[in-house]
């Protein structure tokens, strides 16, 4: 913590008028939330559910005042949980962290023991949160192409959308790294050398896949795909599906209204596959991590690492939403300034 007393975080408040503003305060000790488990945080990340709860898009804060921040990672400070002990590193995502409850966005965090994971073995703490729900939510999603099928050997490439995302980024990375021939989608062309060196093998431009095809199908391309788009993008992609392959889709950042036919499905008996952080069960979530560990290049994780302060976050909320940041945004919650 801050120091022995008091922490400076970043705080929601709304209005009367339920106008929502984000900035740094300092609140005592005693304003932590109730819990087994105490945690000195040292990182957290923004991602674009982030960018909405701190610009108080979505309603997806109902208590305030808040500390938002959708996961972190630290030290156990105190504890009377079993399965932790002080000096412990801890990473947790999911669980409603910064909408519910109290999120990473603060050098201090208190909650139940059960959400909370080790670092991976060999990871720093900054390295653990790089990778963050984001890199996490990326693996559930090539878990989940793999287990409906999806190898190295399927034909076509696996497209991933969003790709220059937090999601995207560490997606095209895992699956480069697990040998599958990647095709990134983006709509800035500043980010294609960034995602061919992150190992895409073939760049498709944004307006490719928001054009629909003339009919219900297109031709067959895609072995998988990983999508954080969603809107008219899941429906083009979807037509374009090889016969049995699957969309592992998260995030929808277009829209959550699915744009399409029924006849991807019943003629070429494509899956369609949601991934969920929040509802993951434990045992898959310790799973994903593993494989985050051994699975994820940690040089590539640097390259799409970027880090900011405390007092960097409203600024960097508004950046995110509108499709400027690339990578993954590491927040050091030490540093106000």
């Amino acid at each position: 913590m801050s120091d022995e007393n008091q922490f400076t975080a970043i705080v929601l408040e709304e209005d009367e008028d339920r106008k929502v503003s984000a900035g740094l305060q300092t609140l005592p000790n005693d304003r932590l939330p109730e819990g087994d488990v105490t945690v000195g945080i040292e990182y957290s990340t923004l991602n674009y559910k982030d960018g909405m709860v701190v610009q108080g898009i979505g309603r997806l804060v109902r208590d305030y005042p808040h500390v938002p921040g959708i996961d972190f990672a630290g030290t156990v400070e105190a504890s009377s949980s079993p399965d932790y002990k002080p000096g412990d590193k801890v990473l947790l995502n999911g669980w409603r962290v910064g909408e519910i409850h109290w999120g990473g966005l603060s050098p201090a965090a208190r909650g139940r023991g059960e959400g909370r994971g080790r670092v991976p073995e060999g990871w720093r703490a900054q390295q653990g949160r790089a990778s963050g729900t984001a890199g996490y939510t990326a693996m559930l999603s090539v878990m989940a192409l793999e287990d409906h099928g999806l190898t190295p050997d399927s034909e076509g490439e696996v497209l991933v959308t969003g790709a220059a995302g937090g999601v995207g980024s560490i997606a095209v990375s895992i699956l480069a790294n697990l040998g599958y021939r990647v095709a990134a989608s983006t709509g800035r062309a500043d980010t294609h050398d960034y995602l061919k060196d992150l190992g895409a093998a073939e760049i498709i431009e944004r307006e490719e896949l928001t054009t629909p095809p003339k009919g219900p199908l297109a031709k067959e391309r895609w072995s998988g795909i990983i999508d954080s788009v969603g809107g008219p993008t899941l429906h083009t992609a979807l037509a374009s599906l090889r016969t049995h392959a699957s969309c592992a889709a998260v995030g929808l950042a277009s829209g959550f209204k699915l744009e399409t036919t029924v006849m991807p499905f019943l003629l070429r008996g494509v899956n369609l596959l949601g991934i969920d952080s929040n509802t993951c069960p434990r045992e898959r979530r310790m799973v994903a991590w593993d494989r985050l560990s051994r699975e994820l290049p940690l040089d590539k994780l640097a390259t799409v690492t970027n880090s900011a302060s405390l007092a960097d976050v409203p600024d960097l909320a508004g950046k995110i939403l509108l499709g400027q940041v690339r990578g993954r945004i590491v927040i050091d919650t030490r540093k106000t300034g």
